[in-house]
């Protein structure tokens, strides 16, 4: 990877690798994975599922991967983007280009994949529905939601946001690059800023609106409650990557990859708090339609505590283990825009014909995952095929 940074002085460093550092690249498509797996025990998970077959090991994943995977997202996808205004001569090329790459899709999606995907749950409703009153319900009366693909349209928003403070400045986020650069000694201090950081801006967020409540107009729709926490990752990681990145908390050679054992463990402490407090919810409060503000409040740092740790916690152990040689995930890496983009139809359609078999959870979340990922893959592998798609997916 060959990434050009400017300096102090005006001029520039030129940093190349001669062995790409693969780190990032399967953390990424590791992530494309979690969200397959995520969209595909939801159904079976123990509490509030919507199948006959449950298994409470598919709740545990839940609250683990909605408690951090897309704020990582939004880190990773923060991380390349000074870099890459480096190299845009105007800004006007950047918002032509996320545009192309998320602008497109997300229009697309919105008009093809996400009402199919929903269609199967308005069947399990009424089965004599047919899709085009459903559509045209969908498209002019609503609701309209868009699936996991709300992360498209804001992941623009961010991307354009960060290129005007960029024109402005390009040092606007120095501030955070240096911490980043301490982190590459201590990583505890950059997380634990982090942490701050996150909980300052999510907990008040979670008080105010609670949990549930979106931002909704037409398919643009966002947790009102993480608004703001996704912004903090997204910039958090354009920080990191503001200036050489390598020499940052995300290092290779720093103490974040070595003591990538240490952040697993302590990514555990507050996910077993998260857990700690749902029993009190479903056991001693009983479960009520409004919690208590010392609930939320608790349950808010835990939750910030447990994304912070285990993000980082994730991204040492790719820096440790998965900077060269091969991957099983190197196949899919192509190809995980695509599939993230697809596979929300494919797994509510699995669901819904597998919802009157007599069969574990376990198989029926394997079944949906294996078909999910087989077809979302082989879908994409077809569309690169359209000419000009390769500028999308």
């Amino acid at each position: 990877m060959t990434v050009t940074y400017p300096t102090t002085g005006g001029m520039t460093a030129h940093a190349a690798s001669h062995v790409r550092d693969l780190s990032l690249d399967r953390t990424r498509t590791f992530l494309t994975i979690l969200v397959l797996i995520h969209h595909s025990v939801i159904p079976y998970t123990y509490f509030g599922h919507t199948d006959p077959a449950s298994f409470i090991g598919f709740d545990c994943i839940v609250l683990a991967t909605d408690s951090f995977f897309m704020a990582m997202f939004f880190m990773l996808s923060g991380l390349f983007l000074w870099p890459s205004l480096d190299h845009r001569p105007k800004f006007g090329s950047l918002a032509r280009d996320r545009l192309i790459r998320l602008g497109i899709p997300f229009v697309i999606a919105a008009f093809t994949v996400i009402p199919i995907a929903y269609y199967a749950l308005a069947l399990r409703a009424d089965p004599t529905e047919t899709f085009a009153k459903f559509y045209e319900n969908m498209i002019t009366v609503g609701p309209w939601p868009s699936g996991p693909l709300w992360f498209l349209w804001v992941l623009f928003i961010f991307s354009v946001i960060g290129g005007g403070l960029y024109r402005i400045s390009r040092h606007s986020l120095d501030p955070i690059n240096h911490l980043a650069k301490l982190g590459y000694k201590s990583p505890a201090l950059f997380i634990g800023a982090v942490f701050v950081v996150t909980a300052i801006l999510y907990v008040p967020s979670r008080l105010y609106y609670t949990s549930t409540y979106w931002f909704e107009w037409g398919p643009f729709a966002v947790q009102a409650s993480r608004v703001l926490l996704y912004t903090a990752y997204f910039f958090i990681g354009a920080g990191i990557g503001a200036c050489h990145p390598e020499q940052s908390v995300l290092g290779a050679g720093g103490k974040l990859a070595q003591q990538w054992w240490i952040w697993l463990l302590v990514a555990l402490v507050p996910y077993l708090g998260m857990w700690g407090l749902i029993g009190i919810k479903r056991g001693i409060l009983d479960n009520p339609d409004d919690l208590p503000m010392w609930y939320e409040a608790s349950y808010s740092v835990a939750l910030t505590a447990f994304s912070a740790a285990i993000i980082f916690a994730i991204l040492a152990v790719f820096l440790r283990f998965r900077r060269g040689g091969w991957s099983l995930l190197d196949p899919l890496q192509h190809d995980a825009y695509g599939i993230f983009l697809v596979h929300y139809a494919y797994m509510l359609w699995l669901q819904y014909w597998l919802y009157d078999y007599d069969l574990p959870a376990i198989v029926k979340a394997a079944i949906v995952f294996t078909l999910g990922l087989l077809l979302s893959w082989a879908t994409t592998y077809l569309l690169r095929k359209i000419p000009g798609a390769y500028r999308v997916l």
